[in-house]
């Protein structure tokens, strides 16, 4: 086995940065994030005689992250108050809305419509900047149960438990999430091409 180290301080520099940027999204707490990203390279650097190779290097650390903040939020949703998740949506309800007739029919300009080839486009990096700038434009509370759900994966019955949510109530955020990020994707991005928000 070689003695070159697979993890330098060159991909640490590189990487760290959007490990600070993903964790400072789904914590919500600057100082909690640089300490998981903290603890997330540490754990890497201390085990990378274990890193087989078998996926990108990048991808294999933003896994331990992704296990830390996991572990994070469950300890955290025992004191995390989101009662005022309706606070924050109030006006999404009102663009929800009005993309519907009276008849509960889509408005015609309002009407979703084909993004392509989804394959090519996932693929491309922009778009995924484009995702985040969405994201972030959602209300913080619906942004952090989206990613709770889509992307870190918990369930929804414990994304409900950890959130103090009904099962219903999850299900009309994670649809006000999908809707708005819809929206802004067929504005920013499948409408007219790659363009900034």
């Amino acid at each position: 086995m070689s003695d070159t180290p697979v993890i330098d301080d060159q991909f640490v520099a590189a990487v760290r940065r959007d490990m600070l940027k993903f964790a400072q999204m789904q914590l919500r707490d600057a100082a909690m994030a640089e300490d998981a990203v903290q603890e997330a390279l540490a754990a890497a650097l201390a085990g990378e005689r274990s890193f087989a190779g078998r996926a990108a290097l990048k991808t294999w650390v933003f896994s331990i992250l992704r296990n830390k903040i996991v572990d994070l939020i469950r300890l955290q949703s025992r004191t995390t108050n989101v009662s005022a998740l309706a606070d924050d949506e109030a006006g999404m309800d009102e663009t929800f809305e009005a993309l519907f007739k009276a008849n509960a029919h889509w408005r015609p300009e309002a009407r979703p419509f084909g993004w392509g080839n989804p394959e090519d486009t996932l693929r491309q990096e922009r778009f995924w900047e484009v995702f985040e700038i969405c994201l972030n434009h959602l209300p913080e509370k619906t942004a952090r149960v989206f990613m709770m759900r889509e992307f870190l994966e918990f369930e929804t019955d414990e994304v409900c438990r950890k959130l103090n949510l009904t099962i219903s109530n999850c299900n009309v955020i994670l649809h006000r999430a999908r809707n708005g990020l819809r929206r802004c994707l067929e504005s920013n991005w499948f409408s007219s091409g790659e363009k900034p928000c």
